[in-house]
């Protein structure tokens, strides 16, 4: 039995050697338990798994797909090995994705909305979406965040200069819950254009020098689309959804991300939402900058309860947070101004 370092070092050696996908799978299966582990994750015979090595024989998109997601530990070198040979290998996905939401999920969101409590609707409607989209627009769990980006309620002069991360789930890189990692988004994010814009947007290719777009992209993103959350001309936030995939916002992904961010809609309350003039999003500083701030975030909304009670105020978590949440924004928009 090879120990792990032994197991590395011959999964690197294939990386490095194999010129494309038919060969870097020919190395692995050269151990028959692992060919035999491979198929039948497939559903396959093993011979299959020779034909395709030997070029004898094209296998269907969805094994491709599904050949990637039972080797995950090879991930980033078959994605791109496969694309060498299939250049059309992100349509060949894209047309195989169901283009709208199963009628039975908007009947649960609209169950859930008549049934859940004012206090609780915004997390259940958004949990729900959030779940089933990632199910949706990621089957084979390649890599995609989808994040809720609301507008920051108004300071003083009665201005949103914010997007707040407010809830977030991931496949992948990202996998689980991203809410702890929120961070503020201004002008130079997607989501912020796209919300300046009033309209959606995508990038192909983050690794792109040239867009015509603003992004900061987060680790592992290579592709994005925001989507506003609109209602009656007014703007509630955005729907950010990032891939470790190029190109993968093709048109039937863009359908469902847009038809996502309309059921998100239902989660907000009317006074959420803002008129276009009242927006008057800034540019916040890079999440590696923000981190430093949030490091303490906690010890800060400890803080604000216990001034409250100092005053004979009673606060809630909630509202502390909020509280802490506009103190770093502020700080943030300051930030901006000694950069300047």
């Amino acid at each position: 039995m090879k120990n792990v370092n032994e197991l590395f070092q011959h999964k690197a050696k294939y990386m490095q050697e194999a010129r494309t996908w038919r060969e870097l799978l020919g190395k692995i299966i050269n151990d028959p338990q692992e060919k035999q582990r491979i198929a039948e994750a497939l559903g396959i015979r093993p011979i299959t798994l020779v034909r395709w090595v030997n070029n004898q024989s094209d296998p269907r998109a969805h094994n491709l797909r599904r050949l990637v997601n039972v080797l995950p530990e090879y991930r980033e070198s078959l994605l791109p090995l496969i694309g060498e040979e299939l250049v059309d290998f992100p349509t060949m996905l894209a047309e195989e994705l169901p283009e709208e939401i199963p009628s039975a999920f908007y009947a649960r969101v609209l169950d859930a909305n008549a049934a859940t409590p004012p206090n609780l609707r915004y997390w259940s409607i958004c949990n729900l979406i959030l779940q089933q989209s990632l199910r949706q627009l990621d089957p084979e769990r390649l890599g995609l965040a989808i994040i809720v980006a609301q507008c920051m309620p108004p300071s003083a002069d009665q201005k949103v200069r914010s997007l707040r991360e407010s809830l977030g789930m991931g496949t992948g890189p990202w996998d689980g819950d991203l809410t702890q990692k929120g961070m503020l988004l201004g002008a130079e994010s997607l989501a912020g254009y796209a919300i300046i814009s009033h309209r959606p947007v995508s990038i192909q290719n983050l690794k792109e020098q040239q867009s015509p777009f603003p992004a900061q992209a987060m680790k592992f993103e290579v592709s994005a689309a925001a989507y506003p959350l609109m209602r009656s001309g007014r703007i509630a936030g955005c729907l950010l959804v990032s891939s470790t995939q190029a190109d993968y916002f093709l048109q039937s992904r863009l359908t469902l991300v847009h038809a996502y961010a309309d059921l998100l809609v239902l989660a907000f309350e009317e006074k959420e939402f803002y008129e276009l003039d009242s927006i008057d999003l800034h540019v916040m500083p890079s999440h590696d900058v923000q981190q430093r701030y949030f490091s303490n975030f906690r010890r800060r909304v400890s803080k604000v309860m216990q001034e409250a009670v100092i005053r004979h105020e009673i606060i809630d978590p909630a509202r502390a947070e909020q509280l802490v949440w506009h103190q770093l924004e502020q700080e943030f928009l300051q930030l901006l101004l000694q950069t300047k």
